[in-house]
């Protein structure tokens, strides 16, 4: 089969990043061209799949480099039931996985218990349960996810808005592991554009989600109810890209590419400083952590509040960068200040040179009082 310009770089780019991720030719034998049958065994590919344009041409093309290095290529359907009709768009999603050729394809309703972060954030978060849960079922060696390069520039986007920092600048990464699973984003280099061609060229329909504002005219911003990052889509970078004359949603993602090189380095040295200076209490419920004051003290600014940030992270959830400021003030300005108050009840407390950050005395006692 003759595949276009476009499909052939989105194949490229499937291959990389399965090679990046150390996935490969089965053996010899899947050397010779045409389509190949996989090993009972070999290792599966699980898409996941909404019926979007983006993910129906991942899972063609991962269909297509599967076949071609003797690897199983299946899929996975979320349901989130949050819009009218979402099960048949989650079954139609099904079978147009089935008609392309991979297999087991997999349906997964679940509930979305909405939180203090929204509704977006918690289908997303339901989303990647069900999917991990999926992938521990079948074995699954990845999960795929069909994010492209308009994503990733969105996502940019909606870092800086909402917090700021290098971690928002890096955007997603195309590689991270989640529930214990790892996930992939293969189309990190791949545009809107390139998905909506494939899907064209295959003669595939996709759905598209009408919180994304397809029904309003492209000089109409959409309401402030619809979601940020459909917003982001619509109004923002259409007006970035006029303003500054060029594609800024190429732009970003380059420069996410860039950050996320340096973050990965910054993490890297983080988890070495964490390593030398905290001490978590094992199997401590509520979480204890000790922090070595002077050791930490020494290190980088930058490294300080990335250690104390994921000290808070886990034990003191609901931490902001205003209580990473006060708990790098015990190490760096220390004058003998008095306890930080944390969020989950804890404080944050310096004596000579070890900083506990535990659970506040004041609601132990009481919590202790009530059992009694």
């Amino acid at each position: 089969m003759a595949y276009s310009a476009t499909m052939k770089q989105a194949i490229g780019a499937v291959r990389a990043q399965l090679a990046s991720a150390g996935f490969g030719m089965a053996d010899s034998r899947f050397a010779h061209h045409g389509v190949h049958r996989a090993d009972p065994h070999a290792p599966l590919l699980l898409v996941a799949c909404s019926g979007g344009r983006d993910s129906l041409a991942l899972a063609a093309v991962t269909h297509t480099v599967a076949s071609a290095w003797g690897m199983r290529c299946g899929a996975a359907i979320v349901d989130h039931g949050m819009q009218p009709g979402s099960a048949l768009v989650a079954q139609r999603a099904a079978a147009q996985c089935e008609r392309l050729g991979l297999a087991p394809v997999l349906v997964r309703t679940v509930h979305v218990r909405v939180g203090g972060e929204g509704a977006e954030a918690a289908a997303r978060d339901a989303r990647y349960e069900a999917l991990a849960a999926a992938a521990r079922e079948t074995d699954t060696a990845a999960v795929l996810l069909g994010h492209t390069r308009d994503d990733q520039a969105e996502g940019v986007l909606i870092g800086l808005i909402r917090t700021g920092g290098v971690d928002a600048v890096a955007g997603m990464p195309a590689q991270q592991t989640v529930h214990g699973v790892r996930f992939v984003r293969p189309l990190l280099t791949v545009s809107r554009a390139q998905t909506t061609a494939i899907c064209t060229d295959l003669g595939i329909e996709w759905w598209d989600d009408p919180t994304n504002g397809d029904a309003f005219a492209p000089d109409e911003p959409l309401p402030a109810d619809y979601p940020l990052r459909s917003r982001v889509r619509h109004t923002l970078l259409p007006f970035l890209n006029e303003f500054a004359g060029r594609d800024m949603t190429e732009r970003l993602a380059q420069g996410a590419r860039v950050a996320r090189r340096d973050l990965e380095w910054l993490d890297a040295c983080t988890d070495r400083v964490f390593t030398e200076c905290v001490q978590l209490e094992p199997g401590g419920d509520p979480c204890e952590a000790r922090i070595d004051a002077t050791r930490l003290a020494s290190q980088p600014q930058a490294l300080r509040f990335r250690v104390i940030a994921r000290v808070l992270t886990i034990c003191a959830p609901g931490s902001g960068a205003a209580h990473v400021d006060a708990v790098e003030a015990l190490v760096s300005q220390w004058h003998g200040q008095g306890p930080v108050q944390l969020p989950s009840k804890h404080t944050a407390n310096r004596k000579k040179h070890v900083i506990r950050v535990c659970e506040d005395v004041t609601h132990a006692n009481r919590r202790h009082s009530r059992q009694d």
